[in-house]
């Protein structure tokens, strides 16, 4: 099935890596335009540009844990494009914290790099995406909704997003942009650690959650077909989550 995204502008932040560069690889594939962002990594954000290469992905530097940077990404791609469809939220602060002894510091900037990158664009979003088939989604966790140990700041992160997500979605609703969730598990990397495989052994599909599954997911959010799904999260880990 064709995703029909032939020829959309899209903006994954954390794209040059991990599961950020698995969805900007699928967007691609799809026939986007990816802008691929990065905070630090010069040498991963090369690699990613030569992997998918083509000349229709560019990187884009910047800490999108800062607004004033937010702003200055969005009006870089409204510069060279005039538009935006897509904003997939990739990027991620994680620092281990218990929650009985936790570091605020640590606690602030997950929060920042979860929340502040959705609250600037927020107002650009509505005019960078006028056609009808804006899309925002944004990558959650499980650790949103169900304890996981030392994982109170990002778990804590990742529930104030897909709280925004809500709050955005009937916002920006009545203009065409639809914002949503993906929420997903432990992933496989590729190590095999006694804490994986019982998890795979749990998981009614048979393993772990690949980032090429999430990346599937956001695709299909992305789709015209999907215009109607509006403040949800939609949770992908091959059933995990159903299993008591």
């Amino acid at each position: 099935m064709s995703l029909g995204l032939a020829g959309r502008v899209a903006v994954v932040t954390g794209g040059t890596r991990g599961l950020g560069l698995a969805v900007a690889r699928k967007l691609h594939a799809s026939g986007c335009h990816v802008y691929v962002n990065y905070a630090h990594d010069d040498e991963a954000a090369e690699k990613a540009v030569a992997e998918l290469s083509g000349g229709t992905v560019t990187a884009l530097k910047g800490d999108v844990a800062d607004p004033d940077v937010v702003a200055g990404l969005l009006a870089d791609v409204a510069g060279r494009h005039g538009r935006l469809d897509i904003l997939v939220h990739c990027a991620v602060s994680f620092h281990p914290t218990p929650t009985g002894a936790p570091a605020l510091d640590a606690v602030h900037a997950d929060l920042a790099v979860a929340v502040n990158p959705l609250l600037a664009a927020a107002a650009p979003l509505a005019s960078l995406m006028t056609g009808g088939t804006g899309r925002v989604v944004v990558v959650s966790s499980i650790g949103a909704r169900r304890v996981v140990p030392a994982y109170a700041s990002l778990g804590v992160a990742k529930a104030a997003l897909e709280s925004l997500v809500r709050y955005l979605a009937a916002e920006l609703a009545g203009k065409g942009i639809a914002v949503n969730a993906v929420s997903t598990s432990k992933m496989d990397e590729g190590r095999d650690d006694p804490a994986g495989r019982a998890l795979a052994a749990r998981t009614p599909a048979g393993r772990l959650t690949r980032p090429a599954d999430v990346a599937d997911a956001v695709a299909l959010l992305c789709a015209d077909e999907a215009a109607w799904i509006h403040g949800q999260v939609v949770t992908v880990d091959g059933g995990l989550t159903i299993r008591a």
